[in-house]
């Protein structure tokens, strides 16, 4: 009886290890879509108003930034939460 809670507790252990491989792969969805809309809405931006671009750039910059952090975190809190 024993051996089968511990094949049972390794198996457990093993698919909690996949989840979090699988949650990181999810939340690099989020902003993968995220960066690709503020480069593209900010070339945009840039070729509707020239004279703008330092200050778009800056955004640009800064929302790629908040983006990329989101990403980060994905990959960190699998890593934290482990039970």
């Amino acid at each position: 009886m024993s051996a089968q809670l511990v094949d049972l507790a390794a198996a457990a252990t093993g698919v909690k290890g996949n989840l979090g491989a699988v949650a990181y792969g999810l939340a690099a969805i989020g902003p993968g879509v995220g960066i690709g809309l503020v480069f593209g809405h900010s070339i945009e931006a840039m070729a509707r108003q020239p004279e703008a671009m330092p200050i778009i750039r800056q955004n640009m910059f800064l929302g790629f930034a908040l983006c990329e952090v989101l990403a980060l975190l994905g990959l960190v809190v699998p890593f934290i939460f482990t039970a």
